[in-house]
């Protein structure tokens, strides 16, 4: 890594209708770095690389972009691509259907005439992947290759296009802990062959693992840039810079008071799914309290998302055998709407597909699963919609110019408030949160938190499933544990460590 900057971005000021973006923001990366950039949602760290990689072009923002010496001026992703810079955004940009090989030079393809010359194609692609250190058939299709597969030939599509600097935003969001090692070790193997990457993530030990250097953005401004070579990178440092203010726990303290009444109870809980042939669940007990929040941890895969999914009317269409008691109640949902009126609701773990309309604003957001409240004779009543949506604005704190605000152009933490408080109208007693805090930022996750411990203290049960075991610990009354689709342990937050829960989650 040397000192001589790869990239200067000096005063860069963007504004969208209502909105400044970024505020004069001035951001310098070393050629040869791993560089982090890292601020809370909202913050402008999205906006900047986007204006960077030429998809907000030049003209639409102030500011000027130097780039190996000389000043850019790009009009679209082309241009910074030509340059030498490449960005690999959270969602990847791969086509299922498609091969490997087919996929890393979509785009680019390699030509000899006017037609393709696959022999070329493949040979290079697998040139790529041993780059990348990737071993699979180039002929695999995408869709058979697990997500940390899928990053890597992202990450090669990419370096085919001879980038100089790589941007990654948000590349461990989807990842479990062996993939998210195997791509910081690749990380550090290009830094080695001179290439730069700046990576964006929320996820502030990872940012202490691998930055070289941190650059803090808070409200559209450039707050500061530490050097982690001097020890300024710390846990406490990244989130007083990123916040504006220290917080002592971020898991904010609640008093344990559980009921003895149990709410919800499972009993030889079975699933199979006809989809892909297989018993996704096995013969699962458990329980859940009056005033707790319970804790359901275990690896990516493991069946805590598919046994929440068919307790919740099993939307997917699972095959379910099983007893499911509901305040001393035996029950039986074959639909989504049957939990609800029996007083449970899912959060999603995808808040994008599956929890909000984004084309949608944030009033109607809120009241989509409780229309029937607000409506006279099919018709809704506006201005009570209007009243219950500022009154969840204010109630969870969602950052906002309006309720009229496209649910889209919110930061991820208070898309993630929304999700939620279009739960909180059907004003259930047992909430399922399915990883309520992934994509967030430490300021927005403090927030989440207090709002799970007001809703615990009100009465309302909480079923938690988050992959963060710190997470787990910090907010769980008593914690279940799945792996391979069966509940391998329960334990009371006491005596749980994050030992206890990995031995737990590897034992199918």
């Amino acid at each position: 890594m040397s000192d001589t900057p790869i990239l200067e971005m000096k005063n860069i000021t963007k504004e969208f209708p209502g909105v400044k973006a970024l505020d004069n923001v001035s951001f310098r990366v070393a050629e040869g770095e791993i560089h982090c950039l890292v601020g809370e949602n909202g913050a402008g760290k999205s906006t900047l690389m986007k204006i960077l990689s030429g998809v907000y072009p030049f003209g639409d923002y102030s500011g000027d972009i130097i780039f190996g010496g000389v000043p850019q001026e790009f009009g679209g992703i082309r241009d910074s691509e030509r340059t030498g810079i490449g960005i690999i955004y959270q969602e990847l940009a791969l086509v299922p259907e498609m091969t490997v090989y087919e996929n890393i030079f979509m785009g680019h393809e390699i030509t000899q005439g006017f037609m393709v010359d696959w022999n070329e194609t493949i040979k290079q692609a697998n040139e790529m992947l041993r780059k990348v250190r990737l071993d699979v058939n180039t002929a695999a299709r995408v869709k058979e290759l697990g997500v940390g597969k899928q990053q890597l030939v992202e990450i090669a599509k990419t370096l085919s296009k001879n980038v100089r600097l790589l941007i990654l935003d948000e590349p461990t969001s989807a990842l479990n802990e062996a993939d998210v090692d195997n791509l910081f070790a690749l990380l550090r193997d290009l830094k080695t062959q001179g290439v730069t990457s700046i990576m964006i993530t929320h996820k502030l030990k990872e940012v202490i693992d691998i930055a070289d250097s941190v650059t803090i953005l808070r409200d559209g401004q450039t707050i500061c840039t530490l050097n982690a070579h001097n020890g300024e990178v710390t846990e406490n440092a990244l989130i007083k810079h990123m916040v504006g203010r220290e917080i002592d726990n971020i898991y904010p303290p609640r008093q344990h008071q559980r009921s003895e009444e149990i709410v919800l109870e499972v009993k030889e809980w079975t699933a199979y799914d006809p989809a892909v042939e297989r018993v996704i669940l096995r013969d699962n007990n458990f329980n859940v309290k009056r005033g707790e929040i319970v804790g359901f941890s275990g690896l990516m895969g493991s069946g805590r998302t598919e046994l929440a999914l068919s307790i919740f009317g099993n939307p997917a269409g699972y095959q379910v055998n099983g007893r499911l008691h509901v305040f001393g109640e035996e029950k039986q949902f074959s639909h989504p709407g049957d939990a609800i009126q029996a007083g449970i609701a899912y959060v999603s773990e995808d808040r994008k597909r599956n929890g909000l309309i984004l084309i949608q604003d944030v009033r109607q957001n809120v009241t989509l699963a409780n229309l029937r409240e607000i409506s006279k004779r099919g018709v809704i009543d506006e201005n009570q919609e209007i009243q219950i949506a500022n009154e969840y604005k204010g109630s969870l704190n969602i950052k906002t110019p309006s309720i009229e605000q496209t649910v889209s152009h919110l930061s991820g933490g208070n898309q993630q408030k929304v999700s939620l408080a279009k739960w909180l109208f059907v004003k259930p007693k047992i909430l399922i949160l399915d990883e309520p805090t992934r994509g967030i930022d430490v300021g927005a996750k403090f927030e989440i938190y207090t709002i799970m411990n007001q809703l615990v203290e009100q009465g309302m049960s909480i079923i938690m499933i988050s992959s963060e075991l710190p997470e787990v610990l910090g907010m769980s009354d008593r914690v279940y544990v799945v792996s391979g689709g069966e509940i391998t342990g329960e334990l009371d937050i006491e005596e749980a460590t994050q030992e206890k829960i990995m031995q737990l989650a590897t034992l199918n």
